[in-house]
């Protein structure tokens, strides 16, 4: 397999960092987008950041001039919510934007309950010191904590900003506790449950995104071809480190998307 993608049936393709850094396009991009059209081949858009719902997110696609429906994006709020229902939680406390609230209780999760079974951690660019207060004094109490994804950084055109694991940094310097559990990439099941909606086979399908701890080990994890782009924040640097049959290993390596079919 090489980049030209010749036996892959459908394209899962991260965002922030893949697609776009900031608010500008990565070069190429849409004539990326444009093969995938011309050669019938389904394109998914997957993002950890969990900071915009979805209609934010098509929003923002659309701002680029790229068509898409809500079919074609998942969220690790999308994994997130689908642990809240399997756990049966309905009272939480959310450390989130508007947008995520709005995710959550659209499908009966209250946010803000006086006495919520877990503190829910997402990508909070709109984090005040009294969200972070009130779920430190429940996390004291022996409330447990779900994050969405596990991403320390999210990429811009200045640098790195912090993410959910320095959110996650900080309760545990603060209180001492750690997630119960933390969805989004890498975990397979992600990507897994659309390809088995879609009919389509693992290894014919490919993981497009610029983290190796998220994207790749997830490509990795679900059996699909790992492709690594360095246009957001994974460097060669970064893959040489890494140990030989490591997840994160990619199996294809990429500037950026413009190199792809």
């Amino acid at each position: 397999m090489d980049a030209s993608l010749s036996e892959i049936d459908a394209v899962f393709l991260d965002l922030d960092g893949t697609i776009y850094l900031g608010g500008e396009l990565i070069p190429g991009a849409i004539d990326f987008l444009n093969r995938c059209q011309n050669k019938g081949i389904k394109r998914f858009f997957l993002s950890n950041n969990s900071s915009r719902s979805v209609s934010q997110y098509l929003n923002k696609l659309e701002g680029f001039g790229i068509p898409a429906t809500k079919e074609d994006v998942l969220l690790s709020t999308h994994d997130l919510l689908s642990w809240l229902k399997n756990a049966n939680i309905s009272q939480t406390w959310l450390v989130g934007t508007e947008g995520m609230r709005e995710m959550l209780e659209q499908e009966g999760i209250t946010t803000n309950s006086s006495e919520p079974q877990y503190v829910v951690l997402g990508y909070d660019t709109e984090i005040s010191y009294d969200k972070i207060a009130q779920a430190s004094i429940f996390l004291h109490t022996g409330i447990p904590l779900v994050a969405s994804h596990p991403d320390m950084v999210c990429p811009s055109p200045d640098g790195g900003l912090p993410d959910v694991g320095a959110y996650l940094a900080m309760f545990k310097v603060t209180t001492g506790k750690d997630p119960e559990h933390i969805t989004g990439k890498p975990n397979a099941g992600m990507i897994l449950h659309k390809i088995e909606e879609l009919g389509l086979q693992p290894e014919r399908c490919a993981m497009v995104g610029d983290r190796l701890y998220t994207d790749i080990a997830m490509a990795n994890r679900a059996g699909c071809v790992g492709v690594l782009v360095l246009s957001g924040e994974a460097t060669m640097a970064d893959v040489n480190q890494l140990e030989e049959g490591a997840e994160q290993r990619p199996h294809i390596i990429v500037n950026s998307v413009a190199e792809l079919l």
